[in-house]
């Protein structure tokens, strides 16, 4: 009996062995036919691998028979995947596409959404921003992206531009370049204007919305701004294109790039220039810029360099035009002109202009700012599982705003009155000079994860920002004690913020992806001297913030999932809601829960997504109408309000050629309780007395409840397309009282766009485009803002100022790639 048990186990042992088979296998370059080396080729779900040698070639020994998905990865190449069936012994030929790109994107990886994650997002890829990018500011090419509304000081797109998400402003809008923060650290605006055609060097941005994912610098409140510039070229290429327009507006850049060279390394390129007038009066705009970068690329490191900066000079269209005057209504006209005590002529110039009303008239009444930003950027694959990116970070700011004023007290500005025999002169025209000059640095850290179920990214970023405020009287009619170079106020911040979050991805079965997201961020902010009207400060305060993000996607089939998430945010207050807080108060931190669920559909002709959000407030700071003892808005604290909305995306195939894509928001933005502070200054304006009425759930500003969107594309043919461009926004509240007299009217603007492109023999590729924008003349203004007082019970004064954008212009740009 044991002699037949013992042969029956070899017999079965040796059935298994049999059963064995092995697959053996090269691995080349697709390109080259060479054969690469160092390739991983792994059977995932019976943990069997092996490397190539230095032939290519690999091994793989007692492969069960079965189905397996046998996977070939290395670092320089996109990884490849076959089905195979083992039913005997194999051999395979991997051929593998060169793919650096994909070491150098771990770059801003840390800081995104991906197709898994529970998040609401867009993306926009470089074509198409290329077919919107002829000069205009990269706002108004995110204009299409939904809930989005965007702005002009200057009516045409070029210099001063704003952008809200979800009725969010600047100031909680999370802005990064590759994973630095481009947020200024005190206002928390961006400002973009001083980035002029960075577009042309960007390869894509992603925008998300709501909370969205961790990410480093200022809190995402509204939505957040990823922008990644141009990856690694494979090829050299050189690009001259122009762009002219209504306006004058004009754009020339150059752009070479050397593609990867024999000895690992690459360079890019690009010089721009940018001017227009502008529409506003006067509001022109002279802007250049550059951008370039180096990088080595090895096999399993990469390196890279990047520097940009541009240079602005802008006249100011930042006061706005009465709308009595874009009415036409003489009486509110004439109004303006007394209530603010206009001069001859400042009456004259009001009288006179039309929609492009510009208040200023002195000359040189402008912004004149330069920054520069230093970008270096490592990432390294450790092994097939993990790969490690850090970058340091430096940007220089510097400029100021130069402004006339008149008849201004000499105590204003730390003088003294000045003595002409018996004649005391207490008051005097001058120039006067505000200046920024800044300082920010840092270091940005991720450290990945990633096999076939999970994926996992720890990061964090450590900033510190050094900033100095002062103003300068550069002429003066009467110079009292005043001397060249006196700073008549000074002030210094520094701020220190330090954060740290870890993501985990993770695909719980063939149906569910599980996410979660935990974020540390803690805020050092502190700054000391005197503001602009001579007060004296001195504020620092610590802050430490636990942002925690859960969710998860569900798969219904390859095209079709579901997602819920909800996420939590808090943000400092900035620096002037410090600097004008009433005496005896301090601001609070805002805090915002957001929950999202949407549902996505992708088939090959068509896609669908609705997403439902609730943007849940604490503490939120807003505008309430209340000053303070220097006259300065102050925003305060309210302790509920909230955006509800619904998101709603289609593209569809509608014939042959002919494709539609749009978006549609319909929200409610809402204060639980508000208070405005309006002021009594008495019919003698010798007093001061506040009133204060109360509204209850009343609508946030500029947030309107509908927002729509349509790109409706027609190609007849490979290289030419013809697009009908059209944007809806709804009615928006210019103070946060639903008060119809004090909003922007809704507006409708279609837009018509040609994109042609052909090979020539003469060149690699020659581009025309031509952007007709407001094609039907609408009349329309897309900001604003308002304030209001008492002279004595009988006298109210209400003003609203609003920016009016330009009627029908065009732009017209040529292209050509060498």
């Amino acid at each position: 009996m044991q002699k037949l048990i013992l042969t029956l186990a070899l017999m079965l042992t040796a059935t298994g062995v049999f059963a064995q088979h092995s697959l053996k296998g090269t691995v080349v370059d697709e390109t080259t036919g060479t054969p690469v080396f160092g390739v991983n080729v792994v059977i995932e779900s019976i943990q069997k691998g092996a490397a190539t040698n230095a032939e290519g070639q690999f091994e793989l020994n007692n492969v069960p028979p079965g189905t397996y998905r046998l996977k070939a990865s290395m670092i320089g190449y996109a990884s490849l995947y076959k089905t195979i069936d083992v039913v005997g012994n194999l051999s395979i030929e991997f051929k593998l596409q060169s793919d650096l790109t994909k070491l150098e994107s771990v770059v801003v990886t840390g800081t995104r959404a991906g197709e898994n994650t529970p998040t609401t997002f867009s993306e926009v890829t470089k074509k198409e921003i290329e077919q919107q990018n002829l000069g205009q500011d990269l706002p108004f090419l995110l204009n299409w992206t939904p809930s989005v509304v965007v702005t002009s000081d200057a009516g045409a797109g070029v210099g001063y531009t704003g952008i809200r998400i979800r009725g969010s402003d600047a100031a909680r809008i999370n802005v990064t370049i590759n994973g630095i923060p481009v947020n200024d650290s005190e206002s928390q605006g961006v400002f973009w204007v001083n980035m002029p055609d960075l577009a042309t060097s960007t390869d894509n941005v992603q925008v998300q919305r709501g909370v969205g994912t961790s990410t480093n610098g200022a809190g995402a409140f509204g939505g957040s701004i990823n922008i990644a510039t141009n990856n690694l070229s494979q090829d050299p290429e050189a690009a001259i294109n122009t762009s002219f327009g209504s306006f004058n507006t004009q754009k020339y850049n150059g752009v070479f790039k050397t593609g990867l060279l024999e000895n690992n390394f690459a360079f890019e390129g690009r010089l721009s220039s940018i001017s227009s007038d502008g529409y506003i009066d006067r509001a022109f705009s002279d802007l250049s810029s550059y951008y370039m970068s180096g990088g080595y690329y090895g096999k399993k490191s990469i390196l890279k360099l990047v520097t940009f900066a541009g240079k602005e000079r802008s006249y100011q269209s930042w006061y706005g035009t009465p709308e009595a005057k874009l009415r036409n209504d003489q009486a509110g006209i004439d109004a303006v002109i007394a209530n603010n005590g206009f001069s001859a002529s400042q009456a004259a110039n009001l009288r006179n202009a039309g929609r492009t009303y510009n208040y200023y008239e002195y000359e040189n009444q402008v912004d004149d700012y330069k920054q520069s930003h230093y970008q270096a950027h490592f990432s390294h694959q450790i092994d097939d599982l993990w790969s490690f990116n850090t970058s340091l970070h430096y940007t220089k700011g510097a400029g100021f705003f130069e402004e006339f004023k008149a008849d201004e007290d000499f105590a204003d500005y730390g003088l003294n009155d000045l003595s002409l025999g018996t004649t005391t002169i207490e008051s005097t025209d001058l120039i006067r000079r505000r200046w920024l000059d800044n300082d920010f640095y840092g270091v940005t850290y991720g450290l990945n994860y990633e096999t076939e179920n999970l994926q996992a990214n720890f990061g964090g970023a450590y900033n510190e920002y050094k900033g100095g405020h002062f103003g300068e009287v550069i002429w003066a009619e009467y110079a009292s004690n005043g001397r060249i170079g006196d700073r008549f106020y000074e002030s210094n911040s520094e701020k220190y913020d330090f954060n740290n979050f870890i993501k985990v991805n993770y695909q719980a079965n063939d149906k569910i992806n599980l996410y979660g997201d935990l974020q540390m961020r803690t805020v050092d902010y502190a700054s000391k001297g005197n503001d602009n009207d001579l007060r004296v400060f001195d504020f620092s305060h610590q802050y430490s913030f636990f942002n925690p993000k859960f969710g998860l996607t569900y798969q219904f089939s390859s095209n079709t999932n579901a997602y819920v998430s909800f996420a939590r945010a808090n943000k400092e207050p900035n620096r002037s809601d410090f600097i004008d807080a009433p005496t005896g108060t301090n601001p609070k931190a805002e805090r915002l829960n957001n929950l999202e669920v949407g549902y996505r559909l992708n088939k090959s002709n068509y896609a669908f997504e609705v997403n439902y959000y609730l943007m849940d407030y604490k503490d939120q700071l807003i505008l309430t109408g209340e000053v303070n003892d220097s006259g300065s808005n102050i925003r305060a604290n309210v302790p509920k309000s909230y955006r509800m909305g619904i998101e709603i995306q289609a593209g569809m195939e509608l014939a042959r050629g002919l494709e539609l894509n749009a978006n549609l928001t319909l929200s409610e933005n809402k204060i639980q309780n508000f208070e405005e502070v309006l002021y009594d200054y008495g019919a003698a304006f010798d007093e001061y007395n506040e009133v204060r009425n109360n509204y209850a759930d009343t609508d946030i500003s500029f947030s309107p409840s509908v927002i729509a969107g349509g790109q409706l594309t027609y190609t007849p043919i490979t290289d030419l397309s013809l697009s009908l461009l059209s944007k809806y926004v709804g009615d928006q509240y210019l103070d946060n009282t639903s008060n119809k007299n004090r909003q922007i009217d809704a507006f409708f603007i279609n837009d018509f766009r040609v994109n042609y492109s052909l090979k020539p023999s003469f060149v690699k590729e020659l581009t025309l485009n031509l952007l007709v924008n407001n094609i039907f003349n609408v009349e329309y203004e897309s900001n604003g803002y308002t304030f209001g007082y008492f002279g004595g019970a009988n006298y109210e004064v209400r003003e609203n100022y609003l920016y009016p954008q330009a009627g029908t212009n065009f732009l017209l740009s040529l292209g050509l790639k060498f």
